[in-house]
């Protein structure tokens, strides 16, 4: 199993490192290290992430420092659809399926 980022991830990953470049940038490596770990984890280990029926029947979510890493499980690969801040809205964040 893989996993693919969705359109929807890649903005959040530009977002997030458009911020850590102009406030630290070591920190924003170091996230993206342990973003990218996660990633792999869920190749081997696809239903880490807690469920999050509320938002999306099919939505995974796992959590690395103040960000989630909502996702979804295919029978070939693990698909990124957002990584957002896990202070934000997220029923508001959501209202706007499918990504």
């Amino acid at each position: 199993m893989n996993f693919i980022l969705a359109p929807s991830a890649i903005a959040d990953l530009k977002e997030i490192s458009d911020y850590f470049l102009e406030k630290n940038v070591e920190a924003g490596e170091q996230l993206f290290q342990k973003f990218n770990k996660r990633f792999e984890s869920l190749t081997r280990f696809p239903k880490l992430g807690k469920l999050y029926p509320k938002l999306h029947p099919e939505i995974r979510g796992l959590l690395e420092q103040n960000y989630i890493i909502f996702y979804r499980i295919s029978s070939e690969s693990v698909e990124i659809v957002r990584i957002v801040d896990a202070r934000r809205n997220l029923l508001e964040l959501f209202k706007e399926w499918p990504y």
